[in-house]
């Protein structure tokens, strides 16, 4: 089984034992408008639920730092000095410096960074094991699909996709991708900043913390050139409606605590809710407005007898395919159990592999209309299925959560 792991091929293991539906740890980054030179290397629940921290954004965007004493104080406690991190101090991953826990997430805006030499080179490192090590298959485990070969999503994705994309992000491995879905922002109708993806994609879970340099690209490579044809693309080619940076994120406690690199632990709650802001500024449109249409959650999750099929999305980037181009599985699902404590998986045909990580997976309704009901997290060695999480009482806690700290705002 393989995991989805930030910037790591599409599937990443992880069950984990199920304890009270409390709300995840929460992870509130000041959004710090800085300039930088690009970059091209590559390289037990919170009962609470509430935020340990809220670092509200700062900046405007024209490049001069503008940090409150108290937001610069919290960063250099943690030896973080912002001038520093910037020009290359996010690339120490000294374990003791690797921030953890909710409240120590920061996520600076280094403009620039993302340039489309980085996008493009941003790998999955795969962290694949046996196709059949999934912890015992306890509970309800339904026969091994049929591999659905893989198609790609005609272009342009803006016109077919609108709510696709890609995330982009950096770790101790390098230069990480992932997939994500542009959702609806209760406390923002029609003008939501909220995104959905895998919790793989923003934590290292009990090996490590939070993630560095997030950023969001909606309709990737929107026109859906070959990678040939990208070379010496420019930003508005490769990143038509801009890059968003994540101000907020938000996984839930499960997989922080036992989310791993393999299969198993952690992926019946691999999920995560990233609230993102534009690069150059705020101002102008939503994410939602920008993009043109955002995804309503399903937290009700329908058994698998009554859901005729779902459709995954993704940007794969293990071979045989190259992260440039948006592909898409649709097969009726079936159940994957990691274990018996832990809530029952979805599970489909799909021959995507990694950076289809975190991708939307997308129901119709009885009202005739697409939700979201899952993403992708974890799928085996050789490909051919997809395993995603059933988002119920934890999920709702995640996402509602990062909907509230910016619901005044």
């Amino acid at each position: 089984m393989r995991s989805i792991r930030p910037s790591f091929t599409v599937r990443r293991g992880r069950g984990s034992r199920r304890t009270s539906p409390a709300l995840a740890a929460v992870a509130l980054v000041s959004a710090l408008a800085l300039t930088a030179t690009a970059c091209n290397d590559d390289g037990d629940d919170n009962a609470g639920g509430d935020p340990a921290a809220s670092a509200t954004a700062a900046g405007t965007g024209d490049g001069k730092i503008r940090i409150p004493d108290d937001l610069r104080k919290r960063l250099k406690e943690h030896g973080i000095d912002v001038d520093k991190w910037k020009n290359g101090a996010w690339k120490n991953w000294n374990k003791q410096d690797w921030l953890r826990e909710a409240n120590d997430f920061v996520n600076p805006i280094i403009k620039g960074l993302w340039d489309p030499d980085r996008m493009r080179d941003a790998n999955d490192p795969d962290r694949g094991v046996d196709d059949n090590d999934i912890s015992g298959d306890q509970g309800v485990t339904d026969p091994t699909p049929q591999p659905v070969k893989a198609r790609a999503v005609t272009a342009p994705y803006h016109a077919n996709a609108a709510t696709s994309g890609k995330v982009l992000f950096d770790s101790p491995e390098g230069t990480m991708v992932c997939s994500a879905t542009v959702v609806k922002d209760p406390a923002h109708p029609g003008k939501s900043n909220m995104i959905w993806t895998a919790g793989h994609c923003v934590h290292a879970g009990k090996s490590g913390g939070w993630y560095r340099n997030i950023a969001f690209v909606p309709s990737y490579n929107n026109a859906g050139k070959s990678a040939a044809q990208l070379e010496g693309a420019g930003r508005s080619e490769v990143a038509p409606y801009g890059v968003w940076w994540a101000d907020a994120a938000q996984t839930s406690q499960q997989w922080i605590d036992q989310g791993g690199h393999t299969g198993g632990t952690g992926a019946s709650y691999d999920f995560a809710v990233i609230h993102v802001t534009p690069e150059q500024g705020g101002g102008g449109k939503s994410l939602e407005e920008t993009v043109g249409g955002a995804l309503p959650v399903n937290f009700d999750a329908p058994a698998v007898p009554k859901v005729r099929d779902i459709t995954a999305f993704g940007y794969p980037a293990a071979a045989p395919y190259d992260g440039q181009l948006l592909y898409q599985c649709q097969d009726k699902p079936g159940r994957l159990s990691i274990r018996e404590s832990d809530p029952t998986m979805y599970r489909i045909g799909c021959t995507m592999t990694g950076g289809s990580s975190g991708g939307g997976w997308v129901e119709t309704g009885a009202d005739g209309k697409p939700a979201l009901v899952s993403n992708t997290s974890i799928g085996p060695v050789s490909a051919g299925w997809l395993a995603g999480p059933r988002l119920g009482e934890v999920a709702k806690g995640v996402y509602d959560s990062v909907s509230k700290k910016f619901a005044g705002r």
